[in-house]
C-alpha cells in the first residue's frame, strides 16, 4: 500500500528527534493517530485533556530538550484552542510544530462541519495563526508537504511556533516516490562585528571597574551553564538571573546576586548600579525582569548577547548558540589561573519585605522553604504566574541539575500543569508542577494525562480559595471595596483523591506534614498531588505592591 501522507509526516517528526506527539484527537486529525499506531518507530502519540495543555506540552517538551515540541489538533474549537499556548512559545522564542487538521478541501465553503478555509463567510485559520506563528501553511496537495514541512521546521527553530494547516483528504492522500524526510541542520547566526563590538565594551569597562551580568533562560535552552560560568569567572563578574532562569546559575557559584525584576533581590541592584558594564545574556529584558533596574541600567554601559535584541538600546550582539559564544568572549579574558575553587559557601539574599499575614493556611515562604529542604538534585520545577509564581521565583533555590521554567511570555493560567508533563515525558524525572488553585481550575485535569501514563510529576497547589493577585490589585488600586475574586472554599486534596483512586494525594496543614508529603510524593514513581492551604489576603514578594500606596475609597 502506497504511503499516505500522515506516514510520510510521522516518519518526519521522529527523523527529527521527536518522541512525543501531544493532542486532542478528533476527526479532522485522527488519520495522524492512525499514522503514529501504525509506524514501527518509537514515536507515541499523548492524548490531552485540553489543546492549550497539548500546546504547552510540546512547549515545556522544546524548553527541556533545546529543540522541537510537536503537537496535533483537530479543526475548529480544536484549533482554536491551540492559540494561548501558542501564543506564549511565540512570546518566549519556543520551537513548537503544530499539526491541524482541517476539513476536506473538497468540502471548504461548501458548510462543511468546523469549516475554516476562509472561504463563504468561514473564518480563515491561517490568517488566525499567522500573527502568532513564525510560519504558517496550508498544505494544498500532498505533493507540496515535503517542502512545507522543511519550511516550517526551519522557521520553529528559528524560535517560535509554525502550523501546518492539513485538510483530511490532504492526509489520507497517497505519497510516493519521496525522498525520506531528512532535516537540515540547524543555522547557526555568527554575528562577528557584534561580538567584536561587546567584547571591546568588556574590555574596556574591566579596566575600569566591575562588570555584571544578568542572563536569561537562552542559556539554558542553548546548553551554555557551563560557559556562562566560565565566562563569570574570566571577568570576576557579579552574575543575576531573569525570573524565568534561576536554574542557568547556581545559587552557591561565585558571584551570584539573585534574581532580577519584581520578584528579585536588592543584591543585583546594588551589584549593577556599582559596576562599569552589565552584560545581558540570553534575555530581553522585559519589564518583569528589569522593574527596578531601570535606573541602574541608565547609569552604566549595557551589551547584549541574545538570539533578539533586548527592550531597552545595548551594544548588541545577536547569538543563536550561546554555548560557542560565550566560549570565545571568556577565551579573550581568561588568564592562567589555578585548579577552579569549589563553590562559594551559600550566602543569605536580601528577601523583599512583605506584610505579615494574619489569615488562615501556611505562608508562601514557608512552603517554598519546605520545597527547598525535600527537593532532591535533578529535578524539574514548572511554575504558574502569579502569586504562587512570585513566592517561588524569590524563594526557590532549585538544586543542581534542574530545570525551571515560568512562563511570562503571555503568563497564561495553567501553564505549568502542560508544560511539566510535557517535560516529565522528555527527561523522565521526578517533575515538580506548582501553581495556584485559580490556575488548577483551569487546566488542573491534566493531572489525568499524568496519570494515564504513570509520570513522575508531583502537583502542588497552592489553594487559597480566591484568585489571590487580583484579591491584591482589588485592594491596592481599588480601596478593597468589593471582590469579584473570592470563592467558596473547595477541599482539592480530597476531591483529586476521591477522583483518581490510588493516586497519592495529600492536604498538609502544617510545614512538618508538608515536608512528610513531599518526602512520600517522592519516594514513589508515579504521579502524586498536595493541596496547600494558603491566605487569600498574603501579599506576595512582588515589588509593585510592595511599593504602591493603598488607595483608600
Amino acid at each position: 500500500m502506497p504511503a499516505r501522507a500522515v506516514d510520510y509526516l510521522v516518519q518526519a517528526v521522529e527523523a527529527l528527534g521527536v518522541r512525543h506527539v501531544f493532542g486532542v484527537d478528533g476527526a479532522n486529525i485522527e488519520d495522524l493517530y492512525d499514522a503514529i499506531f501504525e509506524h514501527p518507530g518509537e514515536l507515541t502519540g499523548v492524548v490531552a485533556k485540553h489543546e492549550f495543555s497539548a500546546a504547552t506540552m510540546a512547549d515545556g517538551y522544546a524548553r527541556v530538550t533545546g529543540d522541537l515540541g510537536v503537537m496535533a489538533a483537530t479543526s475548529g474549537g480544536g484549533a482554536m484552542n491551540l492559540v494561548a499556548g501558542l501564543a506564549e512559545s511565540f512570546a518566549s522564542r519556543v520551537p513548537v510544530l503544530a499539526l491541524v487538521g482541517q476539513a476536506p478541501t473538497g468540502a471548504a465553503g461548501k458548510g462543511a462541519f468546523q469549516d475554516s478555509s476562509g472561504l463563504a463567510g468561514t473564518f480563515d485559520a491561517a490568517r488566525l495563526f499567522a500573527p502568532i506563528t513564525r510560519y504558517c501553511a496550508r498544505v494544498e496537495s500532498a505533493g507540496e508537504l515535503p517542502d512545507l514541512l522543511h519550511r516550517a521546521v526551519i522557521a520553529a527553530r528559528g524560535g517560535g511556533p509554525a502550523v501546518l494547516l492539513l485538510p483530511k483528504d490532504i492526509q489520507q492522500a497517497a505519497l510516493e516516490l519521496v525522498t525520506p524526510f531528512a532535516p537540515l541542520p540547524a543555522v547557526r547566526v555568527r554575528d562577528v562585528a557584534g561580538i567584536a563590538r561587546v567584547r571591546s565594551a568588556l574590555r574596556a569597562a574591566s579596566a575600569t571597574g566591575k562588570i555584571a551580568l544578568i542572563a536569561g533562560d537562552q542559556v539554558a535552552r542553548d546548553g551554555a551553564r557551563a560557559e556562562l560560568l566560565q565566562l563569570a569567572a574570566a571577568l570576576d563578574a557579579t552574575v543575576g538571573v531573569a525570573p524565568d532562569a534561576k536554574d542557568v546559575y547556581h545559587h552557591d557559584d561565585p558571584g551570584f546576586c539573585g534574581v532580577a525584576g519584581t520578584m528579585g533581590h536588592p543584591e543585583l541592584v546594588d551589584a549593577v548600579r556599582r559596576s562599569a558594564l552589565c552584560l545581558l545574556i540570553g534575555t530581553r529584558m522585559p519589564v518583569t525582569a528589569r522593574t527596578g533596574l531601570d535606573e541602574a541600567l541608565a547609569h552604566t554601559t549595557v551589551a547584549s548577547l541574545s538570539a533578539e535584541p533586548p527592550y531597552l538600546d545595548t551594544v548588541h550582539a545577536t547569538s543563536t548558540d550561546l554555548a560557542a559564544d560565550l566560549t570565545e568572549l571568556a577565551a579573550a579574558f581568561e588568564t592562567p589561573a589555578p585548579a577552579p575553587a569549589p563553590p562559594t559557601a551559600e550566602r543569605e539574599l536580601t528577601r523583599l519585605p512583605v506584610p505579615d499575614a494574619t489569615g488562615p493556611g501556611l505562608r508562601y515562604r514557608d512552603i517554598v522553604e519546605t520545597l527547598n529542604a525535600a527537593i532532591e538534585p535533578g529535578a524539574d520545577v514548572f511554575v504558574d504566574a502569579g502569586n504562587t509564581g512570585a513566592a517561588v521565583v524569590h524563594h526557590l533555590r532549585l538544586p543542581r541539575a534542574g530545570r525551571f521554567v515560568v512562563a511570562l511570555g503571555m503568563g497564561g493560567m495553567g501553564y505549568a500543569f502542560g508544560a511539566g508533563i510535557g517535560s516529565a515525558f522528555a527527561r523522565a524525572r521526578r517533575t515538580f508542577v506548582v501553581a495556584g488553585d485559580g490556575a488548577f481550575f483551569m487546566h488542573g485535569m491534566e493531572i489525568h494525562t499524568a496519570i494515564e501514563y504513570r509520570l513522575p510529576v508531583t502537583f502542588l497547589v497552592f489553594n487559597n480559595n480566591a484568585h489571590a493577585m487580583c484579591i491584591t490589585r482589588e485592594q491596592i488600586y481599588y480601596g478593597d471595596r468589593y471582590s469579584f475574586n473570592r470563592f467558596q472554599p473547595a477541599h482539592l486534596g480530597a476531591g483529586v483523591g476521591a477522583m483518581f483512586p490510588g493516586l497519592p494525594a495529600y492536604s498538609p496543614s502544617s510545614v512538618e506534614e508538608l515536608a512528610h508529603a513531599l518526602r512520600s510524593c517522592m519516594d514513589g514513581d508515579g504521579p502524586s498531588f498536595i493541596s496547600i492551604e494558603c491566605d487569600p489576603d498574603e501579599i506576595p514578594p512582588f515589588s509593585p505592591f510592595l511599593s504602591e500606596p493603598r488607595r483608600h475609597p
